[in-house]
C-alpha cells in the first residue's frame, strides 16, 4: 500500500477506512468469501431446521406429486444449496487463500489482479449445481419412497448401500487423484494462472470441479442421516476439510472404512428387521 493511499484512510471514518483497508487486501476478501459465504450457509441451515415442523407439514401432501410444483423443488433446492456452502466452503478455505496469497504478492508488485471473489463464485457455481441436480434426485426418491420427507432414508438397505458406495469411493483412484489437486493448490494455479476475470473464474469451476470428485459421494450420506441433521453435517463438513489439509490417505482410508463399516451394520439390521419370524 502507497503512502499516499495512507494519507487517504485517514481522511475516512474510521469503521469505513477500516472497511476500505480489508476489500484493498486480497486476502481480506478471500477471508470475507468464506466466513460470511459459509455462515449464510449455516445460518439458512439453522432457520430451515428451526422451522422443521412447518417445512414438513408443507411437504407431507396427500400426494408427493406437489412436490414436483415450483414452490416444493424450490424448498429441498435452497436446503441443498444452503448445505453445499455450509459444509464446501470451509473445506476451500485453504484453495482460496492460497489465490488471495499469490494475489497479494502480485498486488504489491502494482501487477493487475482479479479479486479472490471470482475465483470463489467460480467455485460456488459447480457446488449449486450438484445442489440442483441432487434436489431433483431427491424429489425422487421422495416419490419411490426411498427417501421420507425429512429427506432421510427410508430404508436400512437403501441406507447401508449409500455408506457403502461412499466408503468404497474412498479408496478409488478418482477419489485421490481429485483430493491431491485439492490438497495442493499451489502447484494448480501455478501452472493454470490467469490474469482476467473469465479466467479466474474458469479456475474456480475446476478447482470446484476437483472438490466436486473428491467430495460428492460423502456428500450423498445425507440422503441416509436426513439433510436437517445438524451434527451429521457439521461432522462431514469437518472430516472433507481435514481431508483437504492433510497429505498422504491415512485419514481417507480410515473414514473409507468407518463408512464402509456403518453401511454394513445398517445392512445387516434391515435384513434382520425384515427377517421371517416362526
Amino acid at each position: 500500500m502507497t503512502e499516499a493511499a495512507s494519507h487517504d484512510f485517514r481522511r475516512l471514518p474510521p469503521m469505513v477506512a477500516a472497511l476500505v483497508r480489508v476489500f484493498a487486501r486480497p486476502k481480506g476478501v478471500a477471508r470475507l468469501c468464506v466466513i460470511v459465504l459459509a455462515g449464510l450457509g449455516w445460518s439458512c441451515l439453522g432457520l430451515l431446521v428451526g422451522d422443521a415442523d412447518r417445512l414438513l407439514q408443507t411437504l407431507c401432501t396427500p400426494s408427493q406429486v406437489a412436490l414436483w410444483n415450483v414452490p416444493g423443488f424450490a424448498v429441498i433446492a435452497s436446503m441443498w444449496c444452503a448445505m453445499t456452502l455450509a459444509m464446501m466452503l470451509p473445506s476451500a478455505a485453504p484453495m482460496i487463500l492460497t489465490y488471495a496469497e499469490i494475489v497479494d504478492t502480485a498486488a504489491r508488485k502494482a501487477e493487475d489482479i482479479v479479486s479472490p471473489f471470482i475465483l470463489t463464485a467460480g467455485y460456488a457455481t459447480v457446488w449449486i449445481g450438484f445442489s440442483i441436480v441432487v434436489a431433483l434426485t431427491q424429489v425422487t426418491f421422495m416419490q419411490t419412497a426411498l427417501s421420507d420427507v425429512a429427506t432421510q432414508s427410508a430404508s436400512s438397505l437403501f441406507a447401508g448401500v449409500i455408506f457403502i458406495g461412499a466408503g468404497a469411493y474412498q479408496f478409488s483412484t478418482l477419489k485421490h487423484a481429485c483430493l491431491t489437486q485439492c490438497q495442493r493448490p499451489f502447484p494448480f494455479f501455478f501452472t493454470n494462472w490467469a490474469t482476467t476475470r473469465a479466467g479466474v473464474f474458469r479456475l474456480g469451476l475446476r478447482q470446484g470441479s476437483y472438490c466436486l470428485g473428491c467430495c460428492w459421494a460423502m456428500m450423498l450420506v445425507i440422503f441416509s442421516v436426513g439433510s436437517m441433521n445438524i451434527i451429521w453435517m457439521a461432522a462431514l463438513g469437518i472430516i472433507m476439510t481435514i481431508e483437504k489439509m492433510l497429505t498422504g490417505r491415512r485419514f481417507t482410508y480410515a473414514v473409507g472404512a468407518v463408512l464402509i463399516a456403518l453401511g454394513v451394520g445398517a445392512v445387516l439390521a434391515g435384513f434382520a428387521a425384515n427377517w421371517p419370524r416362526r
